[in-house]
C-alpha cells in the first residue's frame, strides 16, 4: 500500500531546543527489538552512565514478560539524558537509533480516512512557543517517522461516531470537523466567542439524526447550523463573568487537579503514600476552601479563593496561542476517536472545550503563587503545557467517572460559565 497523504498543521512551528522536559516527564517502553539495539550499543563500558545502572527496566510482574522501558535517574530524568539536555543515543549513534517514541514526541499521528493527520503535542515547550520551522515544510522528516509508526498491512479504520449514535463515512466525518475547524480561523473575533459559539454547533450536531443528511445536504446542514449559531453569538457581544453552579464548579476543580497532576515515572512510582495523598487531595479539590494542595513541586501554596479572583482577562499573547491550540487539536483529530479514548466527535469537543478554563485556572495559579492578580503570557504557556501533557494520554480520562464530570459540565450549560469566569 502506498504511503498515505499527510494532513499537516500550516500553522504550526517546531523544532527541538534541547530543553530536555520531555526525556523528565515521560516512561519510555520499548520493544524487545529496540532493547537489543541498546545492549549492542554497549552503554555498559561508557562511562557516561554510573557505573552498576541498568539502562533499562523490566515491567510486568510475571517472569515471562518481555515489557520493557528506559531506566530514570534518581531525578526521575531518563538515564540517557545528559548534563545539557541531550540524549546520549542521538549523540552517539544519530536520531534513527532512539526508540521511536523518543522518535515521535512531540508528533502525535491519527487516521483521517485514508490519510493520516498531524497533530502535536503542547507539553513540549517549543511547540507552545511556536519555535522552529514551520511543520508543512518538514514532511520529508515526518513522513519517515509515519512510516515507521504505521504497521505495514494497514487497513483503514471506521470513522469515529459523530454522536453517541451515529458514524457517518470518512469524507462526511472530516466535512464536520473542518466546519467546526472554521470557528476558529477568525481574526477578529475574540476567542471565548468563537469557542461558545463552537460549543453551540456541537450542541446541534449532538442531537441531530444523518441517515439522509449526507454529501452536500451535509454541507447545507453545516452551514446552516454554523450560520445560526454566528446570528446567536455576534463578535461584539459583551461576556460578563458568570459563576458556574456550586456542583459544577466541584466538577470542574477535580478535572482541573487531574491536569494540573504530574504523572511521571518518578511521581508514581511512590506508591501506596502517593495514592493516599492524591486522595486526600481530590477531598480538598472538592471541598474547594483553604490552601490548594500542591499537587507537583511547580506550584505554591495559595487559597482556593485567590484563584477565583478576577485576573484582568486573557492577554492578547495568550489569545493567539487559544486560536493555534484548538486550530491544531482539531485539524489534527487529536479530541475523538482512535486518537482520544474512542470518544465520538461531540463528546470529544465538550473535553477539548473544558481545556481552555482549566488551562486558564492552573495559571491563575502560577500567578497568584507569585502574588500577582493578573495573567502574563508566560503563565498560561506554562499551563498549556502541564495540562495538555494528559490530553489523550492520561488513562484516567477515558474512564466513565471522567467521561460522566464532562457531560455533566456540558448538560448543565456550566462548561460555558467556566469559559467566561475563568477568561474575566
Amino acid at each position: 500500500m502506498p504511503s498515505p497523504r499527510l494532513k499537516l498543521p500550516v500553522i504550526q512551528n517546531w523544532n527541538c531546543h534541547n530543553c530536555g522536559g520531555c526525556c523528565k516527564q515521560h516512561e519510555i517502553e520499548i520493544t524487545v527489538e529496540e532493547k537489543e539495539r541498546i545492549e549492542k550499543q554497549r552503554w555498559d563500558l561508557d562511562k557516561s552512565i554510573p557505573a552498576g545502572k541498568p539502562v533499562f527496566e523490566k515491567l510486568g510482574l510475571s517472569p515471562t514478560s518481555k515489557r520493557y522501558r528506559l531506566a530514570h535517574q534518581e531525578d526521575g530524568s531518563c538515564v540517557f539524558l545528559n548534563e545539557q539536555g541531550l540524549c546520549r543515543i542521538h549523540a552517539k549513534f544519530g536520531e534513527p537509533a532512539k526508540p521511536l517514541a523518543c522518535q515521535v514526541y512531540p508528533y502525535a499521528f491519527h487516521p483521517a480516512g485514508n490519510d493520516v493527520a498531524v497533530s502535536l503535542r503542547f507539553s513540549c515547550p517549543s511547540v507552545v512557543s511556536n519555535l522552529g520551522k514551520r511543520v508543512d515544510q518538514q514532511e520529508p522528516a515526518i513522513r519517515k517517522i509515519v512510516d515507521q509508526v504505521l504497521p505495514k498491512r494497514r487497513k483503514t479504520p471506521p470513522a469515529p461516531r459523530l454522536n453517541s449514535r451515529e458514524s457517518l463515512s470518512w469524507p462526511d466525518t472530516l466535512r464536520v470537523v473542518a466546519k467546526l475547524n472554521q470557528f476558529f480561523e477568525s481574526k477578529e473575533t475574540p476567542f471565548q466567542i468563537c469557542l461558545l459559539r463552537a460549543i453551540s454547533f456541537v450542541e446541534l450536531i449532538e442531537p441531530s439524526r444523518f441517515e439522509t443528511i449526507q454529501g452536500e445536504r451535509l454541507d447545507e446542514f453545516l452551514e446552516l447550523i454554523f450560520q445560526a449559531t454566528l446570528q446567536e453569538l455576534p463578535a461584539d457581544l459583551e461576556l460578563d463573568p458568570i459563576a458556574p453552579s456550586r456542583l459544577g464548579g466541584i466538577q470542574f476543580r477535580l478535572l482541573a487537579a487531574q491536569y494540573a497532576r504530574k504523572d511521571t515515572y518518578a511521581e508514581s512510582s511512590r506508591g501506596l503514600g502517593r495514592r493516599i495523598g492524591l486522595l486526600q487531595s481530590a477531598l480538598k479539590f472538592a471541598i474547594g476552601k483553604g490552601q490548594i494542595p500542591c499537587l507537583q513541586e511547580r506550584f505554591h501554596s495559595v487559597a482556593f479563593s485567590q484563584v477565583e479572583q478576577p485576573f484582568g482577562g486573557l492577554p492578547a499573547e495568550s489569545e493567539k496561542l487559544f486560536f493555534r491550540y484548538y486550530r491544531v487539536k482539531i485539524e489534527g483529530l487529536h479530541f475523538l476517536g482512535a486518537a482520544y479514548y474512542d470518544i465520538p466527535f461531540a463528546e470529544g469537543f465538550n473535553h477539548l472545550a473544558l481545556m481552555f478554563p482549566a488551562i486558564l485556572w492552573i495559571a491563575r495559579w502560577i500567578a497568584a503563587g507569585e502574588d500577582r492578580s493578573n495573567l502574563k503570557p508566560e503563565d498560561v504557556n506554562e499551563a498549556m503545557a502541564i495540562a495538555d501533557h494528559h490530553h489523550g494520554y492520561s488513562p484516567v480520562f477515558g474512564l466513565p467517572h471522567f467521561r460522566s464530570r464532562v457531560k455533566n459540565l456540558s448538560r448543565s450549560q456550566d462548561n460555558k460559565k467556566l469559559i467566561r469566569w475563568y477568561s474575566s
